[in-house]
């Protein structure tokens, strides 16, 4: 067959459908008046509920572009509703986030637990504001994409979409070692103090009007304590309790009592429930709340206790229930002293409670010199359906002394 073409080569058929070329005719498009052409509305001319179900449908990695377009784009990233629209649209992914600070802002590293070898993905957000303040004994609390690392004298908001920084409202206590959780899109504090001061006023943030308010006073004074929230209620666990006693003996009594209870905190009524005991007593070392319940992680000076407590309010006759766990597998390197510090994240992704993955992450990580090549941090996944421990990828060496959240995003 001859490698040319010409027009002997094509049916008769397939030329017909060819523009004659000494056709002028042919060369003159077409045009029909009966349809007008449409108008093209941009979308910018949308009002913000159409615009906001077009925006929250793009992927993650397109939001930060997004909200570099215009002031208003941004407001709408920003607002609840769009995030309420993309968890329906099953769009956000749980995941665990550890912040450390340093002079020129914060390294943030995110693990996801359902993936079958977790590991940690590390960037450095820059704080342009300045004032970030000693975040030394900073806690964390996510609402959606967005960290707020809370010190005692300094809050920074990291969004986990854009990696930027942006420094926000102090609280009216400074305090440290504190409890904090997140209710209802709204951060709360509790305990926690400065030197032998420690103060009962429990504060509540608006991030949306980016003010503190103290909504009630606690009735303990809990120092060194810990935070969770399910269903509505504040959880303050542990803690010692720091003030004038009349003995010795009254002193310590009071200060185990403290570190083996937890007060509750109805948000919506303002009123606090009946207090809740750890059982076998010991010392609360890390607490998190996850698909209903609150896990407490206690420490007998020589092992360590897990612990599930029912805080579901539904009507089920579960709740104030005790249930004991498989303890964490630590390496025999690990002591159980003052120079390692326990925190416990709850990351509850629907996709993975369905699939079988539903996780409580423990991130137990040393603050001290490693010894007999023990990485300085270690992270342990447990699984709330099957009641089994794995060990993830070690906390990165340049995240330390961090403050740990789970975000959405």
């Amino acid at each position: 067959m001859s490698e040319s073409c010409n027009s002997r080569h094509f049916s008769w058929l397939m030329k017909s459908c060819l523009p004659n070329p000494s056709d002028a005719k042919s060369l003159v498009p077409i045009h029909h008046h009966a349809n007008p052409p449409a108008t093209v509305t941009p979308i910018s001319s949308l009002p913000d509920d159409l615009l906001l179900e077009c925006l929250s449908r793009v992927p993650s990695s397109s939001i930060p572009s997004l909200t570099a377009v215009c002031r208003r784009w941004s407001r709408l990233l920003l607002s609840p509703y769009f995030l309420h629209l993309r968890r329906r649209l099953g769009l956000l992914r749980h995941s665990l986030f550890a912040i450390s600070a340093v002079d020129s802002g914060l390294f943030a590293a995110v693990l996801q637990p359902q993936s079958e070898i977790p590991s940690w993905r590390v960037s450095l957000a820059v704080c342009n504001d300045g004032g970030q303040g000693s975040l030394s004994h900073a806690r964390a609390a996510a609402i959606g994409p967005r960290v707020y690392v809370v010190s005692r004298n300094a809050v920074l908001r990291y969004d986990s979409w854009t990696g930027t920084v942006a420094v926000r409202s102090p609280m009216i206590f400074p305090r440290k070692k504190f409890a904090i959780a997140v209710v209802s899109g709204k951060i709360y504090v509790a305990g926690g103090g400065g030197g032998s001061e420690v103060t009962a006023a429990v504060e509540e943030y608006d991030p949306e009007r980016n003010r503190w308010e103290v909504v009630t006073h606690a009735a303990r004074k809990r120092y060194g304590c810990i935070g969770a929230a399910v269903d509505g209620v504040f959880y303050v666990i542990g803690g010692l309790k720091i003030g004038n006693e009349t003995s010795v003996t009254s002193r310590g009594t009071a200060a185990h009592v403290y570190a083996s209870s937890m007060d509750l905190f109805d948000v919506r009524s303002r009123q606090w429930l009946r207090s809740r005991s750890v059982p076998g007593g010991g010392c609360v070392v890390a607490a998190c709340a996850a698909v209903g319940h609150v896990y407490v992680l206690s420490s007998h000076a020589v092992e360590l206790s897990f612990w599930r407590f029912d805080a579901r309010r539904g009507g089920g006759g579960g709740f104030g229930e005790w249930t004991r766990l498989k303890s964490p597998p630590l390496p025999a390197q690990v002591r159980l002293d003052g120079t390692v510090r326990f925190s416990c994240v709850g990351v509850e992704d629907k996709v993975a409670v369905v699939q079988v993955v539903g996780c409580i992450d423990d991130l137990l990580r040393r603050s001290g010199r490693s010894e007999r090549g023990l990485r300085e941090s270690l992270v342990l996944l447990y699984d709330t359906v099957d009641g089994e421990w794995r060990r993830a990828a070690d906390l990165p060496e340049m995240i330390t002394r961090a403050a740990c959240a789970c975000v959405e995003w």
